[in-house]
């Protein structure tokens, strides 16, 4: 590794820099999904496609952690991943079963949802991670974790979702709990990124890591929105 980047203290100008050029992707996937006209029969295919991103998010941060544990007596930087991510594991823990908890209320059991294998593009967006953390550095998970929280679901989009799909609150409790949780979480994020002394390496993986996961999540929620609508009748009503 090189020296810290002489501009360490704007490392997350930088990444948000870097999101901001990617960003409209999701954007311009986001609104494809809104507004499809079998939005009602899309959402539970959405809420699954998350469960399979969330679900894995536990393991990888204690992957990376792990990591960083054996790097941490000579890599001030991991040393410090180790802190933030351990408090972050238990914050993220069983948010993969408020999913579940929001299918269930939409009338499909978790038995159909566990069986169920995750997309290709899910796959390698969580594979990437596991590759950046473990055979380049743990600091990369830092892209994957800016994109995931540091753009929390915005309120008007749920309350779009909401009425456009008919379905129960209870439907809508995890999303709506991001919105409220990962304004602090993202904040969090950006001021460690800004704090650590990365080297130009790191912060330039960083902010690869978080432009690519940009590009997967957007190709995950176009193929929900491609996905054969299933029949209205499965679904629970208000």
């Amino acid at each position: 590794m090189t020296a810290p980047s002489a501009a360490s203290s704007r490392n997350a100008e930088r990444l948000r820099g870097a999101l901001g050029l990617v960003f409209g992707e999701l954007v311009r996937a986001g609104s494809r999904f809104v507004d499809d006209p079998q939005i009602r029969e899309r959402y539970p295919e959405y809420l699954v496609m998350c469960h399979t991103v969330i679900r894995a998010s536990v393991p990888l941060m204690e992957a990376a952690r792990a990591n960083a544990r054996e790097l941490a007596p000579g890599d001030p930087v991991a040393a410090e991943l180790v802190d933030y991510l351990t408090e972050h594991i238990e914050e993220e823990r069983d948010h993969d079963e408020w999913l579940l908890r929001d299918l269930e209320a939409i009338g499909v059991p978790r038995s159909e949802v566990l069986p169920r294998p995750p997309s290709p593009t899910v796959a390698a967006a969580v594979g990437a991670q596991y590759y950046w953390s473990l055979h380049f550095h743990p600091s990369a998970i830092l892209g994957w974790i800016a994109l995931l929280e540091g753009y929390a679901p915005a309120p008007a989009m749920i309350d779009r979702l909401a009425e456009r799909t008919g379905y129960p609150p209870e439907a809508f409790r995890t999303l709506r709990l991001h919105a409220e949780l990962d304004v602090a979480h993202g904040d969090e994020l950006f001021a460690l990124v800004d704090r650590l002394a990365l080297s130009e390496e790191q912060a330039s993986v960083i902010g690869v890591n978080a432009m690519t996961s940009v590009h997967y999540l957007a190709r995950a929620l176009d193929e929900v929105t491609a996905t054969p609508a299933a029949a209205p009748s499965r679904r629970s009503d208000r």
